[in-house]
């Protein structure tokens, strides 16, 4: 295989750019595992004292990220994010208004790899979210099992994640405020294994418990499409039925994570690695669909909203796919 090397001339906004999204791969792939080593490793040091009264403060705190989370505004609005965005480049697009007196919930699809879409619009300030929507505070819901490991629980509460239960999705929902959205990746970590350049395709058609729980809180649901999210890394093929999806189902059961086995390019070169591809991710957030609010909906009223999210998502998709290359005669196929 031939390597091509990056050039020396770079500019060094680019060097920048790339050193954010390494850290950013670098944070969702190991940093839980350096956290997890520190917080041991300082017990059997004279720091001692300080896993100990971790370890007391988390006990304290073991409910937060269930209870909206704790953001930090500074890491927020870190200029880190801001080169992350550019290197893409990453954009946010708003369709229509939300009503900062009313709650939200929104389906992001598709999940990608790594998520990048969803993390930066939602998680961090550098796309505007908070100036395309005034009055909104966004959620991102993440697998509870990252919120069980000391230090990297409270990084990733920074920004906004909170835990994926109902009880979590409830606290959020509830609030008579209003003025809050919550984000959830419909497809989850499985849709990860199906994450490849040009793929539409989206889990979704038997997820339905997001739409239960907009109708038991009245909240509407809002259709996100990220556009370009699949296309940021190449995935070794895992066709259905092959032994190796069969052995990511299965680890994806025992351990609730995916494990995709993705590549990309590398910092110094071009041809190998764990760094996405610099490719244009656009985020188009649609229009609110209106939902009634029952306690306990039946199967049929669920059904009944869940095709018309499923036609909505659809009705986005087309309208822009266009504007972001993507073929007439693709259209999104639901699994």
């Amino acid at each position: 295989m031939k390597v091509e090397f990056a050039p020396l001339s770079v500019p060094l906004q680019r060097r920048l750019q790339t050193a954010s999204v390494v850290q950013w791969v670098f944070s969702f792939l190991g940093l839980a595992q350096c956290c997890t080593a520190a917080f041991i490793a300082l017990f059997f040091t004279r720091f001692w004292l300080v896993s100990a009264l971790y370890a007391a403060w988390w006990f304290i705190d073991r409910e937060k990220p269930s209870k909206g989370g704790r953001r930090i505004h500074t890491i927020r609005n870190s200029v880190v994010w801001r080169y992350m965005r550019d290197y893409f480049p990453i954009t946010l697009v708003k369709t229509a208004e939300l009503d900062p007196r009313q709650n939200y919930l929104m389906g992001f699809h598709p999940h990608g790899v790594l998520a990048a879409g969803a993390f930066l619009n939602f998680c961090t300030e550098a796309s505007g979210f908070s100036t395309l929507f005034p009055g909104i505070t966004p959620h991102l819901m993440m697998l509870s099992l990252w919120f069980r490991i000391p230090f990297f629980r409270d990084y990733l509460m920074s920004g906004g994640l909170v835990s994926s239960n109902k009880e979590s999705a409830s606290y959020v929902l509830q609030k008579p405020e209003g003025g809050n959205m919550l984000a959830i990746i419909v497809g989850g970590a499985q849709e990860a294994l199906d994450a490849r350049p040009g793929s539409c395709t989206l889990l979704l058609k038997n997820r339905k418990g997001f739409v239960r729980l907009a109708i038991e809180h009245g909240t509407p649901l809002v259709p996100i499409f990220s556009f370009g999210e699949n296309d940021l890394f190449e995935q070794v093929r895992n066709p259905k039925g092959s032994w190796l999806r069969q052995l990511q189902h299965r680890l994806q059961q025992i351990m609730g994570i995916s494990l995709p086995l993705f590549h990309a390019r590398g910092i110094f070169q071009y041809s190998f690695g764990l760094v996405p591809y610099r490719r244009p991710i656009c985020t188009v957030v649609g229009k609110p669909i209106p939902v009634q609010r029952k306690h306990r909906p039946s199967k049929e009223e669920v059904d009944q909203v869940h095709q018309k999210y499923l036609n909505e998502l659809c009705k986005l998709f087309e309208e822009h796919k266009a504007k972001y290359n993507i073929p007439e005669d693709r259209h999104l196929e639901f699994i």
